[in-house]
């Protein structure tokens, strides 16, 4: 069966414009949240966080520090100052938290731009995806340690798409935001969630620290399934699906545990059974399906009675 190009259609019938969009509203206001936090102070002279994603003090106070740069700190021989140690482990527990991934679908400026590129993909019909090993940014995040042992610096930092937007929109640079335009086309024209599914190593990273965070989507509805194919159709890391939506046979967990998994909620929108939630990590007992409930007592009397065959009726 191929994915519906216009996924949403069924969920917003059958659930409503709200329920079938909450999560996507609540990651663009988280995104835009965490913009202002950094905006605020050079264009209206409200200091909340001083620095950016990959740094920052936030109201003077509170220490924040990317681990992904921490370790690339720590790879070229710079020892981070005590704040930064402290800033690193905050991010690391909320990530541990939340879900490692949460970074990208909830934090990362560049995600608007990769959720539009998958968009325009479905209403244009393009099917083309050049062929890339999901497992090449774990590459990628070797290389960047390799790079910053090799140069003494914080290499992913020279390059990293983020920071580049983060200085255009501070300081009017627009050439910083080239970046951000290449992964919009590289993932409309080139390979479906081509960026952020392949070769982002900063989603790789925190991938692996997914693995074993505690908030999870869980499949938990899975016996209410259609195999409609909108879930796979949204989900920007289709491949974390299967598992748990088609496990039931084998008493495979509904939980979703791989580390790929954003935390976005896609799936919870789009679906019109309402097969997805979220949970936490260790929960594997599915939801029962209300078809194969017990009876009620109505109906066990009712089904208690003689059956009437056509052959009684008067």
């Amino acid at each position: 069966m191929t994915a519906n190009v216009r996924p949403y259609v069924e969920a917003r019938a059958q659930k409503g414009l709200w329920a079938a969009s909450r999560f996507l509203v609540l990651r663009r206001a988280s995104q835009l949240f965490f913009l202002a936090l950094f905006l605020s102070g050079p264009l209206l002279g409200v200091w909340i966080a001083k620095g950016t994603l990959a740094s920052s003090m936030t109201l003077g106070t509170l220490p924040l520090t990317d681990p992904f740069v921490f370790l690339q700190s720590l790879a070229a021989r710079h020892w981070p100052e005590g704040l930064s140690a402290i800033g690193a482990a905050i991010v690391l527990a909320a990530y541990l938290l939340f879900g490692g991934r949460t970074y990208c679908s909830w934090v990362c400026p560049i995600n608007p731009a990769t959720d539009l590129a998958a968009w325009l993909r479905r209403r244009l019909g393009i099917t083309f995806t050049a062929k890339i090993r999901t497992d090449l940014r774990l590459y990628f995040v070797g290389a960047v340690l390799a790079a910053s042992v090799l140069s003494g610096s914080i290499a992913w930092e020279l390059i990293n798409p983020v920071t580049a937007l983060h200085r255009a929109l501070v300081f009017g640079l627009w050439f910083g935001a080239g970046g951000t335009a290449a992964i919009f086309v590289f993932d409309l024209l080139v390979a479906k969630h081509g960026w952020c599914g392949h070769l982002c190593p900063v989603g790789a990273f925190y991938g692996q620290i997914g693995k074993v965070a505690l908030l999870r989507v869980t499949a938990d509805n899975r016996a209410a399934c259609n195999d409609c194919m909108d879930c796979f159709a949204v989900c920007p890391e289709p491949h974390v699906i299967s598992p748990a939506l088609r496990g039931e046979r084998s008493g495979a967990t509904p939980v979703i545990t791989a580390g790929d998994c954003t935390v976005c909620g896609a799936c919870i929108d789009v679906c019109s059974k309402q097969v997805f939630h979220l949970g936490l990590r260790g929960r594997n007992a599915a939801r029962p399906d209300p078809s194969m409930t017990a009876p009620s007592p109505a109906a066990r009397v009712v089904s208690s009675q003689p059956a009437v065959l056509e052959r009684d009726l008067p």
